[in-house]
């Protein structure tokens, strides 16, 4: 019998040092909410007044990256880097850290961009920026289930196993439908596709190279 991949437990360098750079972020968001905010959250194109302030805000781009060490709250950072973890350890042992970094800052980049341009070009609703690192863990979820397809997922909610190709699916399609119909408002779901969208670019390249797994 196969073993699944998720039940190793050790915690590779780049993954310990990206949960280390988040943790700095969020602590950073605590104490200087302002400053962090208005340079390194993500921000549509565009410059834009601060209420209350004689302050503007607006795209730069170091801000597509740094957007995804920031997040709302304990739980969005909880959850991304339960995520990160979960999942980004397992394509660390197989890629090696350099190879890994690479692929999650190109998941990264691509979400951000991806909802640069919804919001600079389909979006009406009021300005406002976007942090956290789902787009990049999509795509590391999106990566796991490519190359271990039939490993078991354990899901949170309801809490049933289930195959990684299909919990991959069942994701994508859910953030397609939510990002679409605007249900549940204030979260990027065409983000979160554009970080699985990007890495599958990458991930089938690597595989027409013949580098998917080495």
């Amino acid at each position: 019998m196969q073993q699944n991949p998720l039940a190793m437990s050790s915690v590779p360098p780049m993954i310990k040092w990206l949960l280390i750079a988040n943790g700095i972020g969020f602590l950073a968001k605590i104490y200087m909410p302002q400053f962090v905010i208005l340079n390194f959250a993500l921000w549509p194109l565009g410059s834009f007044p601060v209420a209350q302030t004689d302050l503007s805000v607006g795209f730069a781009p170091w801000q597509l990256v740094s957007y995804a060490f920031l997040h709302a709250n304990i739980g969005h950072l909880f959850f991304n880097m339960f995520g990160l973890w979960m999942f980004g350890r397992v394509l660390e042992q197989v890629w090696g850290g350099t190879r890994f970094l690479a692929f999650y800052a190109v998941c990264i980049v691509g979400a951000a961009i991806t909802q640069l341009v919804v919001v600079t070009f389909f979006d009406t609703g009021a300005i406002a920026p976007t942090v956290g690192a789902s787009g990049g863990v999509f795509g590391v979820l999106l990566a796991f289930g490519m190359m271990f397809p039939e490993a078991r997922v354990m899901l949170l909610i309801p809490p049933i196993p289930m195959k990684a190709k299909f919990f991959v699916v069942g994701y994508g399609a859910l953030e397609l439908f939510f990002g679409v119909t605007g249900t549940q408002s204030g979260v990027a779901h065409f983000a979160h596709l554009g970080g699985m969208i990007f890495g599958l670019g990458v991930l089938l390249y690597w595989r027409s190279q013949g580098r998917l797994r080495n």
